[in-house]
């Protein structure tokens, strides 16, 4: 099972060029999403999982963080270095960070 890091930490590896991985649906993509990140929804995550980065860790964020959990497992067991970033794009939105 995928570990769970914080907003900050997330902050920290996005500033040092880390590979994040949002896993929300179209429509909440569009709506905003934290700046570099890439998108896959979840639910089309295991057959896509060779479009994603693969040679460091996978940030992957969600609306909240339970989505991410269940994305960060499936890159987990393809064998990728994946970790899921508690609270959210809404506790990167509550943080005042920014959104693409």
């Amino acid at each position: 099972m995928a570990v769970e890091v914080s907003i900050e930490d997330l902050a920290r590896e996005i500033a040092a060029g880390s590979y994040v991985l949002d896993v929300r649906e179209n429509d909440e993509w569009a709506e905003g999403h934290v700046p570099t990140a890439h998108h896959i929804p979840l639910g089309e995550l295991d057959a896509r999982v060779a479009e994603v980065e693969d040679g460091g860790r996978v940030f992957v964020i969600c609306r909240s963080g339970a989505r991410s959990q269940k994305g960060a497992d499936i890159l987990f067991n393809h064998g990728l270095d994946a970790v899921s970033v508690a609270g959210g794009t809404l506790g990167w939105i509550a943080s005042g960070r920014a959104v693409e």
